[in-house]
């Protein structure tokens, strides 16, 4: 089984395709993530997500990305990608996340939305529940869909964050400003999707390659 070393952690989400995951994998991905939300140009349908599954026969951890989800949804979703994390992306309580930990005994990650400090004020309660923090951008109000947009949130929300479980951060990310993101957030891994397209949905296999290149690159400045 792929498991994680104490090094940053990169997931590459949003991957819809054989040839774009075999790019991540091949790559170095930590994480591959599968998206299960239909208003996203990223949704996956249930036999897709399937094929892909087993493509990546453990080469790194598989993760699918749900926004408030039923119960009979991700029961499908697990069935079909049988994934190793569920991250949580909608306005899941923490009773909620609770709730689907003991349903589907898999670990969570939640995605909390930032754009101002106060928006870290559910960080105890979800942190109490989740196995891991993923701080993303928050949406426009008129966004359809919480996440993969392109925008960036100010990192410096972070800088003295003092969390006691595993967090990454997201939103806006791309090769050429990751280093940056994890020199100011101390973050223990980076998530990409819209930062490695050429079009919404459509992953670039380069700038797959170059993303990871360059989160890679910053593992000197966290052993520094």
């Amino acid at each position: 089984m792929y498991t994680l070393e104490m090094s940053l952690i990169v997931k590459i989400c949003g991957l819809s395709t054989r040839e774009t995951l075999d790019v991540a994998l091949d790559a170095g991905a930590d994480m591959v993530g599968f998206v299960f939300f239909p208003p996203s140009p990223r949704h996956l349908g249930l036999e897709i997500a399937r094929d892909l599954g087993k493509r990546v026969e453990r080469r790194a951890l598989k993760v699918a990305l749900t926004v408030d989800a039923d119960d009979a949804t991700l029961k499908g979703i697990v069935e079909a990608l049988q994934p190793d994390i569920l991250q949580l992306h909608g306005r899941e309580t923490a009773a909620r996340l609770g709730d689907i930990r003991r349903k589907f005994s898999l670990p969570i990650m939640k995605a909390i939305a930032v754009e101002t400090p106060a928006d870290l004020a559910s960080l105890p309660e979800y942190a109490g529940v989740a196995d891991k923090i993923l701080f993303d951008a928050r949406a426009p109000r008129e966004a359809t869909r919480p996440g993969g947009l392109g925008a960036v949130f100010d990192w410096h929300i972070l800088e003295k964050l003092d969390l006691k479980i595993p967090y990454m951060v997201s939103g806006g990310l791309h090769a050429g400003n990751v280093a940056e993101a994890v020199r100011v957030t101390r973050a223990g891994g980076v998530d990409v999707s819209s930062g490695v397209e050429r079009a919404p949905g459509h992953k670039d296999p380069e700038m797959i390659r170059a993303f990871v290149r360059a989160a890679r690159a910053t593992e000197e400045l966290m052993v520094r």
